[in-house]
């Protein structure tokens, strides 16, 4: 499995008035982690919709550890905390890239659905996706 870090260099659309990165933001800079590490990996989210699975958040949360500046980078580490086939959870730290002090921590949930909307075991509906996650969820 590869877990190259995901790099996010801050923008000042995401700040508010005094250069500190809003706390929503957070929240999306999870998901462009999440969608690198699947890409990276050689299945990404166009690959899982082509093959006919959605996987929608079921929950996310945030912890936030300390303010992220305009034009500051972080790194983000993401880590499959638990996997069952039909749902997953995964984790994420935000790390100054300088200074390496976390930013933010938190998890998202989801789960996988066919095109209809019912739930679908990936061991059946896509083994190789399926292997993917538990071979991270080892690591």
């Amino acid at each position: 499995m590869i877990y190259k870090p995901y790099k996010h260099l801050v923008q000042y659309y995401e700040t508010d008035q005094m250069g500190i990165v809003h706390h929503s933001n957070y929240i999306r800079w999870f998901e462009e982690a999440r969608s690198f590490l699947l890409e990276e990996n050689g299945f990404g989210y166009k690959k899982m919709e082509e093959s006919g699975i959605i996987s929608p958040v079921l929950s996310v949360n945030a912890r936030y550890k300390s303010m992220t500046h305009y034009y500051d980078t972080v790194i983000i580490n993401v880590k499959v905390i638990k996997y069952n086939g039909v749902k997953i959870t995964l984790e994420y730290t935000v790390i100054d890239e300088k200074t390496g002090e976390v930013r933010c921590t938190g998890e998202s949930e989801h789960c996988f659905l066919d095109t209809s909307g019912c739930p679908v075991s990936l061991k059946r509906s896509l083994p190789e996706l399926n292997v993917m996650f538990i071979n991270m969820t080892e690591n």
